[in-house]
């Protein structure tokens, strides 16, 4: 066990994972589509969300780190059957080589398991999914309601839900996207012809889980690797098998200050690692590097929580705050919204917190980061 303790000690570990995470160098997957297709592979996957306050999640967490990504790339790649949307901790676009380790999740829905729906309209599932055989691809917005608006998905009309759970289970998969109208389409026909759909054993999705988190994240906690996922015979194989990698000496634990012990590969910290620049990062909440908080306060000190969930009067730091990454330290959260009719960037709130940073640096790297950040919501001016 190595215990983390000297704050360079800590930097170094900060740097491997943010390295691994694409968020230190200037195109470490590339530029534009290309690059785009390496990034979801290399991560694997990209939240989807819908809040759009500012340019959506799945687009954010490409922008920050594919230079010339532009938001209509990823529905690109989904038509293209290089990525396919399903459920990772939330719904995601995911690499289309990754396909086979959905099924395992599909065949517990299909068998009974719950994700939504405690009773699914079988019935109408077996209607719509004839009518799509016979018919062809159907849009979410051909069995919307077309009553008052409701509160939100869970008032979801039957059919929308019976899609829903046609697609959670796997009959049918996410063809085309407009925004967020999802197009719908027999597996079969959706599913390139070359790609793996073998269910893989339990031990295989423990040993694809561990080398896809140790490539995306360069260290990670036990929990950390089966973040979210509710499968107790795939957390326990994936504890089989990092103890046995560590016995072997494959892998190896570090412990930081707050008692987290992490894994990694056995002398990653001795090897060379990228530079850090005066570079400032606006991310998404829901960017991979930030969505496990725990991780966040472990390794960087940064408490962060998302409050758009929150009452307005419970907000300490607005209702969409933005985390803002500086050099290998998170440094503050920017608050603000896209008023795309103006085109304009409004900044509602700003907090930065106290760092051992130079403040000159900091402040020419964030007006830097706001410009870019304002072209990517199409905005000609920011206050």
């Amino acid at each position: 066990m190595i215990e983390i303790k000297h704050p360079k000690d800590l930097a170094r570990l900060r740097r491997l994972a943010l390295g691994a995470q694409g968020l230190l160098q200037a195109q470490p997957f590339g530029r534009g589509l290309a690059g785009a297709r390496k990034a979801v592979e290399h991560l694997g996957y990209v939240q989807i969300d819908t809040i759009s306050v500012v340019e959506r999640a799945h687009h954010h967490v490409l922008h920050s780190r594919v230079p010339q990504f532009k938001p209509d790339m990823t529905n690109t790649l989904l038509r293209a059957g290089d990525v396919f949307e399903y459920w990772s901790h939330a719904a995601a676009f995911l690499p289309m080589t990754d396909f086979r380790f959905s099924l395992p999740y599909k065949h517990a829905l299909k068998s009974g398991q719950t994700h939504w729906y405690k009773n699914p309209d079988k019935k109408l599932m077996r209607e719509l999914l004839a009518r799509i055989r016979s018919d062809g691809p159907l849009r979410s917005r051909d069995v919307e309601t077309t009553a008052a608006k409701r509160a939100g998905w869970w008032d979801w009309k039957p059919a929308k839900k019976a899609l829903e759970q046609l697609y959670m289970q796997g009959d049918l998969m996410v063809s085309d996207r407009e925004g967020f109208q999802k197009t719908y389409d027999l597996t079969e026909r959706v599913l390139p012809s070359h790609v793996n759909a073998d269910m893989p054993g339990t031990a295989e999705f423990a040993r694809h889980l561990v080398d896809q988190q140790l490539r995306c994240h360069a260290l990670v906690s036990l929990k950390g690797l089966t973040y979210l996922r509710r499968n107790a015979a795939l957390r326990k194989a994936v504890k089989t098998l990092v103890d046995e990698k560590l016995a072997q000496g494959a892998l190896e634990q570090v412990r930081v200050s707050t008692g987290e012990i992490f894994v990694m590969q056995a002398g990653a910290l001795e090897q060379s690692l990228p530079r850090v620049s005066n570079r400032l990062l606006i991310l998404s909440p829901f960017d991979n590097s930030a969505i496990q908080r725990e991780r966040l306060r472990a390794l960087f000190q940064f408490d962060y929580q998302i409050e758009c969930y929150l009452p307005a009067a419970k907000r300490q730091y607005g209702y969409f705050c933005l985390p803002l990454l500086f050099r290998d330290q998170f440094v503050g959260r920017m608050d603000c919204k896209a008023h795309r009719k103006d085109r304009h960037l409004e900044i509602k709130s700003l907090h930065f917190e106290s760092h051992n940073v130079d403040e000159d640096l900091l402040k020419t790297a964030f007006a830097d980061a706001v410009a870019q950040f304002a072209g990517f919501q199409g905005c000609d001016s920011t206050s």
